[in-house]
């Protein structure tokens, strides 16, 4: 019998790489046997596909069957192969005409009764096929709404494997529901309601400055203050004013999510910036990525358009905060394993949250605080400077006065509103930023901030004494010529002047207004 060839996808890390699945039935000692650098999961599916084929009612091939996984340098993992390494030895064995078979691809993990079930991953494997040429792709019915993000892909949503067979024998079309791009990112549904709104946050007006300042130039932001003032009111209220994503944004984030499991139910598209708030026990496997066998990504790339929060920062075990450095700098993570380097996007705004003592009442007028000194300095000291140096905007919160909340009360705007001045500010940002590879303020480079836009020296007064002193560091320099530049574009300013560098100074240096 000829050779029964069909394609399949592996993924590694966000990306997915084309797999031809080729399988010969003949003469030999009889068995079953899988080539191709497959990990346990795959050699499992040697009883998963026969189980699958007979409870189909389909008959095993009594002969030497050999399944080969093209190209065989390429490691392959999951249950992701398990259809297609069906479908292509029901072809070797003449059950499927294996013309029918040799150019859609074929995704999904068989029940041992036939049924066709979920995985995860299947944007980036639908994205990989569409890349590689193809224009038919099979995938169980639960994920073919999110295989129909991809445009120009006609997707076949198949529950079982009987069904898929007589489908393949029949090569009519409209024997099982086709979508074809039904999902698509212009046909995206409204934002979903949400009971959170900035203007919840009273009393705190710095606060509210502070967070549109880090949404409009995509700047990390450190709330310092005790319990109840608002910290975690204030991170939770940033995606709120961020922008929507865009197509592009919206597929990678996406396709983040759908390796990690965790998509949600109906239309998957996620176009709003996603919001992660890990516990402070999360190791740090959980917060960058790993973990044994498949490399995941982690908290870090979860967030990716979004919002990492971590609140209580300083409880988060050292490693897992020192981590964040590298992500914070490059925009993406590498994790290494014996089993290969994988590279996932985390280009995230940070917020931290921590209390000014291990007691939180540290500062506050008219409480008392049983914190020693050096208490406190070690318990700060827990966000090492190297982390804060990286951080933006530092703001310390205090408790208002009910005179205070009275007043504040009438000022408060909604998130609309705020969005609209952050979405007018990045316009003008990209404006400034058009032909080069960055989006907003916060990832210019340092050489093209100093050659590019330079300002006069009589405006950078405030900054050369804080170098001269040694209280701003090179890198803190940069950071405050940037939350300057966003500040400016809020103003609706060509450029930065002394009063947005004096403010952008005071908010990198942590003080009081």
């Amino acid at each position: 019998m000829p050779v029964a060839r069909t394609r399949c996808v592996a993924l590694v890390g966000v990306a997915g790489h084309t797999v031809e699945i080729e399988a010969d039935v003949g003469r030999g000692v009889v068995g079953t046997h899988f080539i191709g650098l497959l990990d346990t999961a795959i050699s499992e599916s040697r009883d998963r596909v026969r189980s699958a084929l007979l409870n189909s009612r389909f008959d095993w091939p009594d002969a030497r069957v050999t399944v080969s996984l093209f190209p065989a340098s390429l490691p392959k993992r999951g249950s992701i192969f398990d259809v297609a390494i069906a479908v292509a030895i029901l072809g070797a064995a003449g059950s499927i005409p294996p013309a029918r078979i040799a150019d859609p691809f074929f995704l999904g993990e068989l029940g041992l009764d036939g049924q066709i079930r979920p995985i995860r991953g299947v944007l980036p494997a639908a994205l990989a096929a569409a890349e590689a040429g193809a224009r038919l792709i099979v995938v169980p019915s639960l994920n073919a709404s999110e295989a129909a993000l991809v445009p120009g892909l006609t997707v076949v949503p198949a529950s079982s494997l009987r069904e898929l067979v007589d489908w393949l024998r029949a090569g009519d079309l409209h024997r099982l529901p086709c979508v074809d791009d039904v999902a698509s990112f212009d046909a995206r549904p409204p934002a979903p309601p949400t009971d959170l709104d900035l203007m919840e946050v009273v009393g705190q007006p710095l606060g509210r400055w502070a967070l549109e300042i880090c949404a409009a130039g995509g700047h990390n932001l450190w709330l310092l203050g005790s319990p109840g003032t608002g910290k975690t009111m204030l991170a939770e209220r940033l995606p709120t004013i961020l922008p929507v994503l865009d197509r592009d944004q919206a597929l990678e984030v996406t396709a983040i999510h759908s390796i990690a499991g965790a998509l949600p139910g109906g239309h998957p598209l996620l176009f709003r910036p996603p919001f992660i708030a890990p516990h402070h026990t999360a190791t740090v496997a959980s917060v960058i990525g790993g973990g044994t066998g498949l490399i995941r990504p982690g908290a870090v790339s979860l967030a990716h358009q979004g919002v990492l929060f971590m609140d209580e920062a300083p409880e988060f075990a050292s490693g897992v905060l020192d981590s964040l450095r590298q992500p914070l700098e490059s925009g993406k993570v590498t994790v290494s394993r014996a089993a290969g380097t994988v590279t996932f996007p985390a280009r995230f705004t940070l917020v931290l949250a921590a209390n000014p003592c291990p007691c939180g009442l540290g500062g506050e007028a008219g409480r008392f605080c049983g914190c020693s000194p050096s208490t406190r300095r070690r318990y700060l000291a827990r966000l090492s400077g190297p982390l804060l140096d990286r951080v933006d905007v530092k703001i310390r919160l205090s408790r208002p006065s009910r005179a205070e909340l009275l007043a504040d009360r009438a000022h408060t705007e909604p998130s609309k509103t705020v969005s609209e001045r952050v979405s007018q500010a990045r316009e003008r940002a990209a404006k400034r930023l058009a032909g080069t590879p960055w989006r907003n303020n916060a990832e210019v480079s340092s050489a093209v901030l100093h050659r590019e836009f330079r300002l006069p020296h009589a405006v950078l007064t405030p900054l050369t004494r804080a170098l001269d002193v040694g209280t701003l560091s090179a890198r803190g320099l940069d950071r405050v010529l940037r939350v300057a530049w966003t500040i400016s574009d809020l103003a609706a300013q060509d450029r930065p002047g002394l009063d947005e560098i004096t403010a952008a100074l005071t908010m990198w240096m942590g003080q009081d207004q």
